[in-house]
């Protein structure tokens, strides 16, 4: 499925292609902190799907408590979260659902991690797998 998105100022647009129903769920630690929310929704975008239109975003890498690094892209003016990809050679884009102009189009989520993180007072998902750490 075909997909544009942007961030909240509209520096940062982007176009990509992707799974309808790949949607993932993680209520990690770092998703909470780094969304500033109780979890953080995510597509995937094969790396020769995706492509930055307009704008430069500002980029954090994050260590993760395993010692694997991850590149977080964001727009430096808004600070909306754009994607996360491997450090290098990226395979996949990660891309921040709420971003996504057609995030209502895509499909239920098809898996959620790090479960064991969720806040008490979310909810569970009638029908999507759920693993309490990282695939």
């Amino acid at each position: 499925m075909k997909v544009d998105g942007q961030c909240h100022c509209g520096e940062i647009t982007y176009e990509a292609e992707v799974e309808r129903d790949d949607i993932a769920i993680c209520h990690c630690l770092d998703c909470q902190r780094l969304s500033g929310s109780a979890f953080r929704a995510n597509v995937g975008a094969r790396a020769e799907a995706f492509r930055i239109r307009t704008g430069t975003p500002r980029q954090y890498v994050k260590m993760g408590t395993s010692g694997a690094r991850r590149l977080h892209a964001f727009c430096g003016t808004c600070g909306s979260p754009i994607y996360s990809c491997a450090v290098e050679n990226p395979p996949i884009y990660t891309l921040r659902l709420g971003a996504l102009n057609q995030r209502v189009d895509l499909g239920r989520p098809k898996r959620q991690i790090w479960t064991k993180r969720r806040l008490p007072w979310l909810p569970r998902l009638d029908g999507v797998p759920e693993c309490e750490g990282q695939t």
